[in-house]
């Protein structure tokens, strides 16, 4: 069944999937989003934005129904009675996994950039050189200088709330006004400047929440209720920012409950003609026709679609004639740092519930510093006085109980590691061809490990924190680590990996797909490393960068 031709269809709606509406349709093409789930729209459909817990059945809890129903989802902290409908069910939409692997989805108008953490990082040359520094996987095709501009650019719309810190491994940005550290944060904070020299450094997060109005968005309230959908428009998501610029347009067509299965590619003209998709409500297939496509549906979604996008030229997809599509995973390691008990500021308090932490920029490998594995670690953290829902052992009943409840609990001051994962040709996913979704589409196989590098690494992410924690005055400080499993960073990359040379990668430097040039892949599958920040600001700036790209290659007649 064929249906209408656009300039371009932006397939997937989240985080890059909203940019690349917004900067093509402000660049005057016909765009059409497409996203496999339902709509969410802004304000009206965050339906417990504005409730408490005692507003909800189970408090805002997981249910055993709720562990019964996501199998995955419960094995984190995602699986809550609060926001269950913005991820993927897990019964509709399975994998398979010959190793374990954690991946939490959304499928909806707008992803995971409702639910996101909006820490926003540049990278730096240190991150961009890393592979060629190190002989690992290929080697980056663009450098810092070449992004600097689009970081500028996408900083400047989205809204990232920071300080100006100086820092050579973490590039400063077009920043608004930061976030206040509570006082432990900023006496742990010159206590560890002093320790160390200045070599390591603890500053406030740098996140997508405003704090101050800007672009028609009110500031952050401090609700820390973000994984609820935000009424004011306070952090960066779709839905808040562009989505509606893009709609101002009059240009963009938004179509949700619409599963893109494949890519289609017309091997005389060398290049796609449009996209196949099966309508997830009533099973009818359509065709749309356009002149490029972007490919926004999230790292392992864009995966599928390139690899379930097979032609008698390419029979592993559109994009494997280097053997990479589908190889390379990366992620973040987490779940290692420490914690401890703060004394001495019992007459001290903060406002509001930030929704922020502080953050510990990488300095391992850095600097003249060599350890015997590659790469390095952040830390995100805060302090904070116990509440409300602390356990008094000594004083379960009674009036000394209830008074207690009344004031606030002693400081705890903690930090968790983020470290960054190698590359590597042997993580991979395949597409399971025995096993199908609600849909009867084929799923994804999962063969993805931790390798001894991050398992090195994890022991300085644990013995650091504790170091850092106790020379900086915090008591009974404890290390911990649990268990280091790919997915659970939220932060999937690869797949789809750029680099300089058709044979050992699946985009270009320009984002695009080498065996089809006017597909363009601007989500996390293209990420050729990982560095340890999140990735999410980097995913904006190439996506606006590939648009730019696109465009012009357009009034040029070369696509």
């Amino acid at each position: 069944m064929s249906d209408q031709t656009y300039d371009a269809i932006v397939i997937g709606s989240g985080i890059s999937g909203g940019w690349a509406a917004k900067e093509l349709t402000e660049k005057g093409l016909t765009v059409l989003m497409l996203e496999r789930g339902r709509n969410i729209e802004h304000i009206k459909d965050y339906v417990n934005a504005n409730k408490e817990a005692w507003d909800l059945p189970h408090r805002g809890r997981k249910t055993q129904q709720l562990i019964k129903d996501y199998p995955v989802l419960s094995r984190e902290y995602t699986l809550n009675e609060w926001n269950t409908d913005y991820w993927a069910s897990d019964k509709e939409s399975p994998y398979t996994e010959i190793k374990r692997y954690d991946w939490f989805r959304g499928y909806h108008v707008g992803g995971r950039s409702l639910m996101w953490g909006r820490q926003s990082y540049r990278w730096s040359d240190f991150d961009f050189e890393a592979n060629a520094k190190d002989g690992i996987a290929v080697d980056w095709p663009v450098r810092y200088k070449d992004i600097e501009p689009w970081y500028d650019h996408v900083e400047k719309f989205a809204g990232i709330s920071g300080n100006r810190d100086g820092l050579a491994q973490l590039p400063d940005g077009q920043f608004l006004p930061p976030m206040d550290m509570t006082c432990v944060e900023k006496d742990v904070s010159a206590r560890m400047k002093e320790y160390y020299k200045g070599a390591r450094s603890m500053i406030i997060g740098r996140t997508a929440n405003i704090t101050v109005a800007h672009e028609g968005r009110t500031a952050c309230q401090f609700r820390n209720k973000c994984w609820l959908g935000c009424p004011f428009g306070a952090y960066f998501s779709t839905q808040s920012s562009t989505l509606p610029a893009a709609m101002k347009t009059g240009k963009l067509t938004l179509r949700p409950w619409s599963i893109v299965t494949k890519i289609i590619y017309d091997k005389n003209k060398k290049k796609a003609t449009g996209v196949e998709v099966l309508d997830a409500e009533t099973n009818k297939t359509y065709t749309f026709n356009s002149k490029i496509v972007f490919l926004n549906a999230s790292t392992f979604n864009s995966a599928w679609i390139l690899m379930n996008s097979a032609t008698d030229v390419w029979p592993d997809g559109l994009g494997s004639s280097s053997g990479e599509l589908g190889h390379n995973l990366m992620d973040h390691h987490l779940g290692v740092g420490a914690g401890g008990r703060v004394e001495g500021y019992e007459d001290k308090y903060y406002f509001g519930r930030r929704a922020n932490g502080v953050y510990i920029p990488r300095y391992r490998n850095l600097f003249g510093d060599k350890r015997d594995y590659l790469r390095g670690f952040g830390y995100q953290g805060g302090a904070s006085r116990q509440g409300w829902s602390r356990d008094i052992a000594e004083m379960s009943i009674g009036g000394e109980f209830k008074d207690a409840l009344t004031e606030p609990g002693s400081w705890t001051m903690g930090m968790g590691g983020f470290g960054e994962i190698l590359p590597d040709h042997s993580n991979k996913i395949t597409l399971d061809k025995t096993k199908k979704d609600k849909w009867g589409l084929n799923v994804l196989a999962f063969d993805c490990e931790m390798k001894d590098n991050e398992l090195k690494m994890r022991k300085d992410m644990q013995a650091d924190a504790i170091e850092m924690l106790t020379n900086a005055g915090v008591k009974d400080v404890k290390g911990y680590d649990g268990n280091a499993i790919h997915g659970r960073g939220i932060h999937e990359m690869g797949a789809a990996r750029m680099g300089a040379d058709p044979k050992t990668s699946v985009v270009n430097k320009n984002n695009q797909v080498w065996d089809a040039l006017n597909v363009y892949v601007t989500d996390g599958a293209f990420m050729t490393s990982a560095a340890c920040v999140n990735p999410s600001l980097t995913y904006m700036a190439f996506t606006a960068r590939a648009v730019d790209h696109a465009v012009s290659e357009l009034k040029k007649q070369n696509l």
